[in-house]
């Protein structure tokens, strides 16, 4: 069984970065984007809503039913660490929900309460073995239930260096 305390904490550090500088952003900067036409702050967090609540649904669901089977070969991934390093720009798969980009507090507030819902899952299952619940990640190959929680804390690493980067384009 995997201890999930790590986890926890893992995201819980990755959080606490991404709060303390999305905090700090003016509301009227809020959906201002970078120089280079990227996404502004608001765009990035309406993208770690879809993720984590991709994530986190889809564990849910997964664990209804018994873990799939998945070949030896097919468990090969890169390690999920890489998701925090931004030497190389991906281009994210799920295309953006504009429906999803509003209003600096109604938005963290929502990140925030999912947030919770992942812990709670955690938690939830914090006895079980789920090793075996396995789902293929577009970038990093077929990562256990584990593997996808650790790689949400990274994933939000990687993006609250990009809001650092967007709100040092803002003209002083």
């Amino acid at each position: 069984m995997r201890d999930v305390g790590p986890i926890i904490v893992r995201l819980a550090h990755a959080r606490a970065g991404l709060e303390s500088l999305t905090y700090a952003i003016p509301p009227d900067r809020w959906r201002t984007k970078p120089r280079h036409e990227g996404w502004s702050a608001a765009e990035v967090i309406a993208h770690l809503t879809m993720v984590e609540g991709a994530i986190t649904g889809g564990a849910v669901i997964l664990l209804r039913g018994a873990p799939p089977n998945v070949p030896v070969w097919k468990r090969i991934h890169a390690p999920v660490w890489l998701a925090a390093w931004r030497a190389i720009k991906a281009r994210t798969p799920i295309p953006l929900d504009p429906k999803l980009v509003g209003e600096k507090d109604a938005m963290l507030s929502a990140l925030a309460e999912l947030r919770r819902r992942t812990l709670a899952l955690l938690e939830e299952t914090r006895d079980r073995d789920l090793r075996a619940y396995r789902w293929p990640h577009p970038f990093f190959g077929s990562l256990n239930f584990y593997q996808w929680f650790e790689m949400i804390a990274h994933h939000e690493v990687r993006h609250t260096k990009q809001i650092r980067e967007i709100v040092e384009s803002f003209p002083q």
